[in-house]
């Protein structure tokens, strides 16, 4: 079962290049926290960006730095059925243990709940590791319904669901409507507490690339019962997610990794990185917050 919390990393780049060093230094160096595993090639890993041969090593590379007992997932998700199930069955090849698969977005007028039903039923008839759909309505323009969640929860190549809308009654909804050993994941961090409270099962987040102990603290908490600690983390860690989100967004987390002594670099073309000001912005939300001295 695919549990605990995650940061969807970032692709380090240098000049333009994928710099596969760094990024093992930063797995190197989270591998020494309470962190479930890893996410390569989602939103934050500006997959959009990476060549099929990119995507492939990044899964080699951070394979090859995880520390024993950590989970790898990858983003392996495109429109083409076809295309979605190679990719995955290479990276599962390379040692990815789960594929995490985007919704299909282009057809959106067409991307009702039997047509996700369809898509993801015959990818994962067709991928040699399991399945965890991704459900991120802000970049997609899509939203799977509860219902079709539902329906492929039965499938028995396909293990969970990382749901990033803010919606948390989206998300308590789903819960309620698949068996308990279906992991729906939290997506971001604004909304781990009340996703933990609804029956997630934790959460792959931004925020964890730069604040990991302080994520898997919280889950910790909830676990143990302290919920009133858990909330008022909860409610001091929502500034420093909202800055590496929907303020500033990849560039912004890239700032913060430098900032906190991980390597986060440029993002890549035509993604530019941070001014000066925003910069400055940054470090005193990170100060904020705590994670920063």
């Amino acid at each position: 079962m695919i549990k605990g919390i995650m940061p969807p990393v970032t692709t380090p780049f240098v000049n333009g290049e994928v710099a596969y060093d760094k990024l093992a230094d930063n797995i190197k160096r989270w591998n020494r926290t309470g962190l479930s595993g890893y996410v390569v090639m989602g939103s934050n890993g500006e997959s959009a960006f990476l060549t099929r041969d990119e995507k492939l090593k990044v899964v080699e590379t951070v394979k090859k730095s995880l520390a024993g007992g950590k989970m790898l997932l990858a983003g392996t998700g495109s429109d083409s059925i076809r295309e979605t199930i190679s990719l995955s069955n290479d990276a599962a090849a390379r040692g990815a243990d789960y594929a995490l698969v985007l919704t299909p977005s282009f057809y959106k007028s067409e991307m009702n709940g039997a047509a996700f039903v369809r898509y993801y039923t015959e990818v994962s008839d067709g991928v040699k590791i399991p399945v965890v759909i991704y459900n991120v309505p802000k970049f997609t323009g899509v939203d799977i319904q509860a219902a079709a969640v539902s329906q492929l929860a039965k499938h028995k190549n396909i293990v969970g669901l990382k749901n990033s809308s803010e919606n948390s009654a989206q998300t308590a909804e789903i819960i309620a409507s698949v068996p308990a050993d279906f992991s729906v994941i939290v997506g971001t961090a604004s909304v781990l507490y009340p996703g933990l409270a609804a029956g997630a099962k934790g959460g792959i987040l931004a925020l964890a690339n730069i604040a990991p102990d302080e994520c898997v603290e919280l889950q910790n908490l909830f676990d143990e019962g302290k919920h009133e600690e858990a909330s008022k983390l909860q409610k001091k860690l929502i500034p420093a997610n909202k800055a590496v989100t929907s303020k500033y967004g990849v560039p912004g987390l890239k700032a913060a990794l430098d900032m906190l002594g991980y390597f986060g670099g440029e993002p890549r073309s035509p993604l530019a990185p941070l001014g000066d000001r925003e910069r400055e912005d940054m470090k005193s939300i990170l100060k904020t917050a705590g994670l920063l001295v």
